[in-house]
């Protein structure tokens, strides 16, 4: 098509919006009618010449009584759609006193994919603000406009000149998607979440394809979407694998699938195939949630691509899939069999939910076995997805099932500021099932961070682009496959590490003080409530708690921060006092046996309690003769270590003390391994730890700028106390000026 030509068209509909809405509509609404109405206008000129025949073919069928008359209808209409209603946009001008309602007739005569589309956009609900404002006859009369033509037909001029060239499907999609891209920028702020800056789609294709272009053969190939937003990565999608096959001389046959849960960019996703004449690709597109409604859940893709949102809650989805608790997940996507693990999670935590967008990607890969080059994806991520989560957490849990199955190839820092909403590190990982020879085993980080071109214009905070030189360069270090400055290249295990818990004995030493005794009166967790509570009420807790019990609850509700829950239901309750009380007592009734003497052996103090109770009758639970050792005792680095269990064989297992324990990350690729680790740098410092391999948890991550950082030496000190005397001078010579100023004005 020609440019010319292409522009005019685009610069006549956007202008309908300031020519008829402006009065009705603010500018960032302006959407939610020009695109529901350029999609019709499109379809009707599409249909206009088989209006008859529909109409006969629907008469028939009714007659007929023939209910099931979709295919019939779309084959008469020539189309993957049809209109059964009397109307075509020109004739419902025809009587204007009754244009609403004949409107909403010619709607509702469409085929159900277009209803399904009309209804997404929510463009009914904008017909009775219309024609309130008087505005829905200018609105159609403008896009009936003979100086404007969207049909496939040329329009003539009395002499046979063409006055207005056809449009072909591509160029009509061409003209939507300028439309969509206008909006999108007038209206930014949102902009990014459904609308991936095409320089960015162009690379992501370009990674998937490439590599494979020698494999594609004169096949069906399936492309996939997860979060296709207004479809844009589809289509791009399939520009490029069908120039690339054309180029090897193959003919690509493409097939494109999406789900979008936003119903507006469904709308304009579904409407834009449709507008291209690929009635059946939309019937591919559905709507809804695909973490918690996944539309294709048998299917699986040649090849992928997402750009999924970033650090959005997905926890609508999680209370869905399996009420909000991670650990009662059962959908086979999230939960897999991996190293040994029958039930290992790939649940990430609900505050953000883009790598379960990838999970659900790999779950859809075909066997590495049935293909050429197996399935083949990219994804957008931030900076995030490299690092967040903990060794056995959801986010490290994917990292690490990813990497032990080979599947990552390349992770490709991206310009900051390339996106509309937003200016934080983005990154491009490059995913397949079936790696070449040279990359198995291997990870490339590429770093293109300072390989764009700064717009003239910024478009919300998208500041810069990706030329085409760019992507070029970019896939240029991904094929090559080199280690250079903006190339490096890691073993999987680089970014493996194990974490291990190490323990310290607990060591305690006991004696029965008042101090010590009296926290028996006390629930430890409640302590700081009670303790306050006895001090005023005093043993009328005990001896009369019902009357007592109004003035406690006064005094919690004072409380800068007062208990609720399970704590204030506990403070409530008689027995959570009597229960202690007992306790105390039986505290003081041991003291009594056992003397004030100090223990710095807390075993053989638990010891003499247990002899103490016994030879006195004192019928003492060893629960309750536990919480009173542990209640008066304290901690004490000198004192013995608390022993847990003696081992046949002399071995003795000791209690560790939480307030000692620590963790260590150690690599994968540690020479030596765990052990060589721990003797190293633990035992020199804290000889009496020990290793809880219970505990051990191997996670991953990728810190991705720790690998491309450029150390800069500081200036020496020399030149920065030059450029400090220096300013001093020019301070002290300014100071003088301005006070002679001063002088002279007096």
């Amino acid at each position: 098509m020609n440019h010319q030509i292409h522009n005019k068209i685009v610069s006549f509909i956007w202008n309908v919006a300031d020519d008829v809405l402006r009065d009705v509509y603010s500018r960032g609404k302006y959407r939610d009618v020009i695109l529901p109405m350029t999609v019709i206008r499109r379809l009707d000129c599409l249909l206009e010449d088989k209006k008859d025949e529909v109409l006969a073919m629907k008469k028939t069928l009714d007659e007929a009584g023939i209910v099931n008359q979709d295919g019939s209808l779309r084959k008469v209409a020539g189309q993957a759609f049809y209109n059964t209603s009397r109307f075509t946009l020109k004739t419902l001008m025809d009587n204007p006193k009754q244009l609403l309602a004949n409107f909403r007739d010619y709607l509702d005569g469409f085929s159900p994919n277009v209803q399904e589309i009309v209804e997404k956009f929510d463009f009914r609900n904008q017909l009775q603000k219309l024609d309130n404002a008087d505005a829905l006859g200018h609105l159609i009369q403008k896009f009936v406009d003979p100086e404007i033509n969207l049909s496939p037909n040329p329009v003539f001029e009395g002499n046979g000149k063409v006055k207005l060239p056809g449009l072909d499907n591509h160029d009509m999609g061409s003209i939507f998607e300028e439309l969509i891209r206008r909006f999108n920028e007038e209206n930014n702020e949102e902009a990014g979440e459904h609308w991936t800056p095409r320089d960015v789609v162009r690379l992501m294709a370009h990674l998937v394809f490439l590599p494979v272009a020698d494999l594609i053969q004169d096949s069906s190939y399936l492309v996939y979407d997860p979060a296709c937003g207004t479809g844009g990565m589809l289509t791009v999608a399939e520009e490029v694998l069908a120039d690339l096959s054309k180029k090897e001389g193959k003919k690509a046959r493409i097939h494109l699938y999406g789900q979008e849960i936003n119903a507006e960019t469904y709308a304009i996703c579904k409407a834009d195939l449709l507008l291209k004449g690929q009635g059946r690709q939309a019937d591919h597109i559905r709507f809804g949630s695909t973490l918690s409604s996944d539309a294709f859940t048998s299917d699986e893709f040649h090849f992928m691509l997402a750009n999924p949102p970033f650090g959005k809650s997905w926890k609508t989805d999680l209370d869905r899939l399996c009420g909000g608790n991670k650990k009662d997940m059962l959908d086979p996507r999230f939960v897999v069999s991996h190293d040994g693990d029958d039930e290992f999670s790939l649940v990430s935590r609900s505050s953000d939910g883009q790598l379960m967008f990838l999970v659900n990607m790999l779950s859809k890969m075909k066997p590495r076995e049935d293909t050429p080059f197996g399935s083949r994806l990219a994804i957008v991520h931030n900076g995030s997805s490299l690092f967040t989560g903990d060794a056995g957490q959801g986010e490290s849990n994917i990292r690490r099932w990813i990497i032990e199955n080979d599947w990552l190839e390349s992770i490709i820092a991206l310009p900051l500021h390339m996106f509309y909403n937003t200016g934080i590190a983005t990154y491009v990982w490059v995913l397949t099932n079936k790696k070449p020879e040279h990359r198995r085993g291997k990870v490339q980080l590429i770093n293109a961070a300072e390989w764009f071109v700064k717009l003239r214009k910024n478009l919300g905070q998208k500041n810069c682009r990706l030329s085409q030189k760019y992507i070029g360069q970019i896939c240029d270090a991904f094929l090559k496959f080199e280690e250079t400055e903006h190339s490096k290249i890691f073993p999987n295990e680089t970014f493996g590490y194990w974490k291990i818990t190490v323990e310290r004995p607990l060591r305690l030493n006991s004696r029965f003080t008042p101090d010590r005794l009296e926290k028996l009166r006390f629930v430890p967790s409640l302590a700081q409530f009670m303790e306050p509570l006895f001090k005023r009420y005093g043993e009328r807790i005990y001896q009369d708690f019902e009357n007592v019990r109004p003035k406690i609850e006064a005094f919690l509700d004072n409380l800068p921060k007062p208990p609720a829950g399970r704590q204030r239901s506990l403070l409530l309750r008689v027995d959570t006092w009597t229960k202690q009380l007992e306790l105390h007592s039986a505290g003081e009734k041991i003291a009594k046996l056992v003397g004030d003497e100090l223990f710095s052996d807390y075993n053989l103090f638990a010891k003499k309690i247990a002899k103490a109770c016994k030879e006195n009758g004192l019928e003492i639970s060893a629960t309750n003769r536990k919480t009173i050792c542990r209640t008066v005792s304290q901690a004490d680095p000198d004192a013995e270590p608390v022993v847990l269990k003696k081992h046949k064989g002399g071995a003795v297992e000791y209690e560790p003390d939480p307030s000692l324990r620590d963790t260590e990350q150690i690599p994968l690729l540690e020479d030596g391994g765990i052990k060589c680790f721990f003797d190293q740098e633990v035992m020199p410092h804290v000889p009496d730890a020990w290793i809880d391999g219970s505990k051990t948890v191997v996670g991953y991550e990728i810190p991705f700028p720790r690998y491309f950082h450029k150390y800069h030496p500081l200036r020496p000190l020399t030149e920065i106390a030059k450029d400090i005397f220096s300013v001093n001078s020019e301070t002290e010579g300014l100071l003088g000026a301005i006070m002679e100023g001063l002088n002279g004005n007096e």
